[in-house]
């Protein structure tokens, strides 16, 4: 082993130990990464930036934008609602809901496709009394299988695709990975909807986290202010040290025997006003006290949050959030926006005191209190995903079939040859700024920017590890070590190892450092290449075992109140039934 290669295996396996370990965000480790290569002269300066103009980074932000666009066309949301309705049953549901979220993943970022599916299985649940802890994973797994079945589906069959451009002078076409990708995808969603769901642990079938978030019965008082408080003449807003100090959030103010519109933030406290707060019962003793209030007894019909204007918002955090890493306090959520946090779920545990305080890690589940005007501008904000159906008013309906069309046009045309893929999709994202399906302001939005930069430092690193011949010793101790048996075991082999890579680690980094070591080992056992990239790409996608194996199996974490644990339940015999199946599958399509 020479010196850059051990430097790059040390430089790699660190990576993996932070990627793991999961503290730092996996794009700042990689440009780290790229930074120490580059100044340890194992990049050549030449090649230091080369990742973020391939045409694998370029077409992955390309979906993202896209994705975005048909989203906001309608088209997916109307037709899950519309075929959802059909599904009387849990069995049916699950099928049907799986169903359009493999097929939705085919031609969109999975991510996307599940952000807008979860909303439609959530209150379906919610409708049919069942905790949906039954249905979000395995909506989320079909969503991740649904990627393996074209080109743009996920960002490893991109990436492979373009690996296979570089090393054997063309790359996989769009339709190249439906046969093998198809069939992995039919076979997972008859699993998951028939035999899947029932291995879910029952003690998270019959805890229901969403629903214990938003029972806040309890938690919120009415509280008079007397004469010789120190709240009167303050404004609400003068009461925020206060309330922070003692863990009491202010949520409204009541005077008359009506509330004032919104939290009243800047209105000043009378005699005989009411105010509104969330709090535990110990702080609100506390709180109570400090300020000379009196506690106020209501009707069991009333509810003091209710009101026109202001609603309850139920957010998923997922992964780049704005309000990821921080705290509400640290946003200023309620004084500078008027939005107040009123409890956060994470994995199933609920956090009611100092929630204003506390961290927000990805997967997490806020509930939001706030004008029913400003919520969905705060969400957006912030970064996070609502739990409940956005308005279809809010929606470009009309333009559904407009943007499906574009799309489908650039797709046909790619696949046909007629125009490189990078330039149809950039067409079509065009089309939808000036359409206004997408605004312009929203473009850069809507890629998700550490995929890119991950992209962007990994693929160097990548192929310095390739040409240094550190691929080439991977390659070496595999075959060596299935010596004497089929290229099939080999396959199986690499198979194994790639999805285990992939439940820790992020599928991206995955595919980019297994692609160069599946050629080596074909070329080695001389036998055809496209067999062993077509591994990888599955492999690298099919991540089912944990919650950061994949960012799907992330997002429905909070939502449905899973533990690390429960995912291998699932994912287990799902992860061996498409090695089962896609080795047959592969071994036909792309023979040996």
């Amino acid at each position: 082993m020479t010196t850059d290669q051990a430097l790059l295996f040390s430089l790699l396996f660190l990576v993996f130990v932070f990627l793991i370990w999961g503290r730092w965000r996996y794009d700042l480790v990689a440009f780290v990464a790229l930074i120490a290569a580059l100044l340890m002269g194992l990049v050549p300066k030449e090649e230091a930036f080369s990742g973020f103009g391939h045409p694998a980074t370029v077409i992955i932000a390309l979906v993202l934008i896209l994705s975005k666009g048909l989203s906001n066309s309608g088209a997916i949301e109307l037709l899950a609602k519309q075929i959802s309705r059909f599904a009387v049953s849990l069995r049916t549901h699950i099928a049907a809901m799986a169903a359009i979220s493999a097929l939705l993943s085919a031609v969109m970022n999975n991510v996307a496709a599940l952000a807008m599916l979860m909303p439609v299985d959530i209150q379906a649940a919610a409708k049919a009394k069942r905790n949906p802890a039954l249905t979000l994973m395995p909506l989320s797994f079909a969503s991740i299988l649904g990627g393996l079945i074209t080109l743009i589906g996920t960002p490893p069959n991109i990436i492979i695709a373009e690996f296979r451009q570089t090393a054997l002078g063309e790359s996989f076409g769009m339709f190249d990975f439906t046969p093998v990708g198809l069939a992995c995808a039919v076979v997972g969603v008859l699993f998951v909807s028939t035999v899947g769901w029932r291995l879910l642990p029952a003690s998270r079938i019959n805890h229901n986290s969403t629903q214990e978030l938003l029972d806040i019965s309890g938690y919120i008082a009415e509280l008079h202010v007397l004469e010789k408080s120190p709240a009167v003449g303050k404004r609400i807003r003068d009461l925020d040290s206060i309330a922070e100090e003692n863990d009491v959030a202010i949520v409204g103010l009541v005077r008359r025997g009506k509330r004032l519109p919104g939290q009243a933030r800047m209105a000043e406290i009378r005699k005989g006003d009411i105010l509104v707060v969330d709090a535990a019962p110990e702080a609100m003793d506390k709180f109570v006290g400090e300020l000379k209030l009196d506690y106020s007894t209501k009707g069991k019909d009333s509810s003091p949050l209710s009101s026109e204007d202001m609603a309850l918002w139920e957010v998923v955090v997922p992964e780049g959030a704005r309000i990821e890493g921080r705290s509400a306090q640290s946003l200023q959520l309620q004084y500078r926006h008027g939005v107040t946090m009123l409890g956060i779920s994470r994995q199933g545990k609920q956090f009611r005191e100092r929630v204003r305080h506390l961290t927000i890690k990805e997967g997490d589940v806020l509930l939001l209190f706030g004008s029913s005007d400003s919520l969905p501008v705060i969400s957006n904000w912030l970064g996070t995903l609502p739990l409940a159906g956005r308005s279809l008013d809010l929606i470009k309906r009309h333009k559904a079939w407009l943007a499906v069309g574009l799309f489908a046009t650039a797709i046909l045309a790619a696949s046909l040859g007629l125009v490189y893929l990078p330039v149809a999709l950039a067409a079509v994202v065009i089309g939808y700024i000036v359409l206004n399906i997408v605004q312009a302001r929203h473009v850069y939005n809507s890629i998700e920017w550490p995929v890119i930069v991950l992209l962007g430092s990994m693929i160097p690193i990548g192929s310095a590890l390739e040409s240094s011949g550190g691929t080439a010793l991977i390659a070496d101790a595999i075959t060596s070590l299935s010596a004497g048996y089929s290229p099939v075991v080999v396959l199986v082999l690499l198979m194994v190892v790639t999805m285990t890579l992939s439940d820790v680690m992020n599928n991206t980094a995955t595919a980019v450092i297994a692609a160069p070591i599946a050629v080596d080992i074909a070329n080695r056992l001389s036998v055809n290449p496209d067999p062993f990239l077509m591994v990888v790409a599955v492999a690298a996608s099919c991540a089912f075992l944990t919650p950061i194996g994949h960012k799907n199996n992330t997002l429905i974490m909070g939502p449905g109140g899973y533990r690390f644990g429960d995912y291998w339940r699932m994912g287990l015999p799902l992860e061996i039934l498409i090695i089962t199946v896609s080795i047959p599958m592969i071994m036909w399509v792309w023979p040996l």
